[in-house]
């Protein structure tokens, strides 16, 4: 494929296994992305779920970032309003420093937990309202310093670390228009406003010194395998991640099923199946047509492919796959 390829990766703790068996699947899957040739690795920011390992997500970019030596690694994403812009600031400052030019710094606005865990991470309930505030505080960090300034990122002033707006709706969008920076839209769990997103994006989008013309990175869930019957199997692992979710109960990553029949009531199905609406899933040639397909609707200039896969060489050969077409 013409677009860029990409990954995001959310350490998944397998059904019986452990964070430590993920972190090392995480690296492990890493180099072989960079080996097949993927533009970035992302991991992500989510506290309080037994299937994510992800959750001290710049320890594990280090983890990550040291055990490769091309490929970009960052964050999809931080979210900020779990943390003050400084601290932020001196993490990627450090990440930066010691992996030039190999940092992405994605920022959400959502706490990227439940609200007991919100609550455990001391978050002040009014931090998203200043969401757009501490974005400019931290790109500010970032910049050179400048004579009689206070507080300064160390390290992290004068790195330029490229920052990334996250969104799931269209307020995400207004703000990376506004500040001329690239946005990345969750499409692979949140598809109801892509379209509107997508369209505000581009139509309010000012050019900055960051970025002079918009750019746009779609997130994908995609199970790819040899065949169409083998994805749909591997899918049911994903399926059943959304449904434990939808039941307010996560849990970690479960084995793929013959059927989900019996598993999930004719509601929780359409539940399941309208938020996992632009996932695909297919052996190659139905992968390759669907991918196109999404390109040619959204116009994206990269994708990040989420591979929500139980067993781990099944999920290497699935970036395999779509590395190929």
């Amino acid at each position: 494929m013409q677009t860029s390829l990409s990954v995001l990766d959310l350490s998944p703790i397998v059904a019986g296994s452990t964070a430590a068996v993920s972190l090392r699947n995480t690296l492990d899957l890493a180099r072989h992305a960079e080996r097949l040739g993927y533009h970035r690795y992302w991991l992500a920011e989510h506290h309080n779920m037994v299937g994510i390992a992800s959750a001290a997500t710049a320890v594990v970019i280090a983890h990550v970032a040291g055990g490769t030596s091309r490929i970009r690694v960052g964050a999809g994403g931080i979210m900020l309003p779990n943390h003050s812009p400084l601290v932020i600031a001196e993490q990627f400052g450090t990440l930066a420093s010691l992996f030039p030019g190999r940092i992405d710094l994605g920022l959400g606005r959502a706490p990227g937990t439940d609200l007991p865990a919100t609550r455990a991470l001391r978050r002040d309930p009014m931090a998203a309202d200043r969401f757009p505030q501490d974005v400019e505080e931290l790109q500010g960090y970032f910049a050179e310093a400048v004579p009689g300034q206070l507080v300064r990122a160390v390290p992290g002033a004068g790195l330029d670390v490229p920052i990334w707006i996250l969104g799931s709706s269209t307020f995400g969008a207004q703000l990376a228009a506004a500040l001329g920076l690239p946005f990345a839209f969750a499409s692979h769990f949140a598809p109801d406003q892509l379209d509107a997103a997508l369209a505000l994006y581009r139509a309010g989008f000012q050019a900055s010194s960051t970025l002079e013309r918009p750019h746009v990175m779609l997130g994908v869930s995609l199970v790819a395998a040899e065949t169409d019957r083998e994805a749909a199997r591997l899918a049911t692992s994903l399926q059943q991640q959304f449904l434990a979710l939808r039941r307010g109960r996560p849990v970690q990553l479960q084995p793929p099923v013959d059927s989900m029949d019996g598993l999930w009531s004719p509601f929780e199905r359409a539940q399941v199946e309208h938020v996992l609406r632009e996932a695909i899933i297919g052996g190659p040639e139905t992968v390759r047509q669907r991918l196109e397909a999404f390109v040619a609707r959204t116009g994206a200039d990269e994708l990040m492919i989420s591979s929500h896969i139980h067993d781990h060489a099944a999920r290497v050969h699935s970036y395999e796959i779509v590395a190929a077409l």
